[in-house]
């Protein structure tokens, strides 16, 4: 089957490496279809481009939109006109949310007696920030082993930096990406099944689902295929790599039916 990365991300929000980087690693895999997804923020997508364009592979333009309605209810941009000034501004209202999250979780972290500080974190920032700092400043400073201890001990719900996230609606996230020319794609689904609400999201212009990724298991993944058939939703794969030392390294791309592939060509007219 051919080999897809439809989500990936890179230095420029919480992933390790280079945009080119990525590339060039999703290339060594053979990925014929590729796309930079950094949340919420598209700075590294013409590194991509440049650089996929000299691997011969084939490219989507792409973002990661967080939403306030749950921690894991992302979606994906795909196609997106880089060049729309408010779809731009949407993103960076976006990041400023993330911001204020981030310092409110220092804050809080601060209160309970963690040793941080906002230069401890906000100094090691490339891009878009994230928890995902927080837990790296974490780890630098020897209160966790790695990036997964850190959000374990100190910041997912329960835990004493837990902030819940702020930002755009799932709606808006979707309406937005379509209003850049973009197609709108629910990123890990599974993750998120205890919230799932296809009617709603598809009403507000869901195109597709994000139904292989490393985490879906055989049952997970033809539940998705399901949904897809039912709403008419097109299917797209992606490893969610975050490079080396993120925990989150998965190789990059991930198998897809051939004819879920050559649907994607077409509906991006590749």
């Amino acid at each position: 089957m051919p080999l897809i990365d439809l989500h990936t991300h890179s230095r420029y929000s919480d992933g390790m490496t280079k945009p080119s980087e990525v590339v060039v690693e999703s290339a060594k895999r053979a990925v014929l279809l590729y796309a930079l997804t950094d949340h919420d923020t598209t700075e590294g997508v013409e590194e991509a481009r440049a650089r996929a364009a000299k691997c011969a592979m084939k490219f989507l333009p792409g973002v990661e939109v967080s939403t306030c309605e749950h921690e894991h209810l992302h979606f994906l941009g795909l196609g997106i006109d880089l060049q729309n000034s408010a779809f731009q501004k949407f993103l960076k209202d976006n990041s400023e949310a993330r911001i204020i999250r981030i310092k409110r979780i220092i804050q809080k972290l601060a209160a309970a007696g963690v040793d941080i500080t906002e230069e401890d974190v906000f100094g090691r920032v490339r891009g878009i920030v994230s928890r995902a700092h927080v837990a790296d400043a974490l780890r630098q400073k020897g209160l966790a082993q790695n990036r997964q201890e850190g959000f374990r001990k100190f910041l997912v719900k329960g835990a004493p930096g837990y902030e819940a996230p702020i930002g755009a609606s799932a709606c808006e996230a979707i309406e937005k990406i379509k209003s850049a020319g973009g197609k709108a794609v629910i990123a890990h689904s599974g993750i998120v099944k205890d919230i799932w609400d296809f009617d709603k999201w598809v009403k507000c212009g869901l195109d597709g689902i994000e139904v292989f990724y490393p985490s879906h298991n055989e049952e997970m993944i033809q539940t998705l295929l399901d949904i897809s058939a039912r709403y008419n939703l097109f299917v797209t794969a992606g490893s969610d790599n975050h490079g080396p030392g993120s925990g989150r390294t998965a190789k990059p791309g991930m198998e897809i039916p051939a004819a879920h592939y050559e649907w994607l060509l077409k509906i991006f007219n590749l």
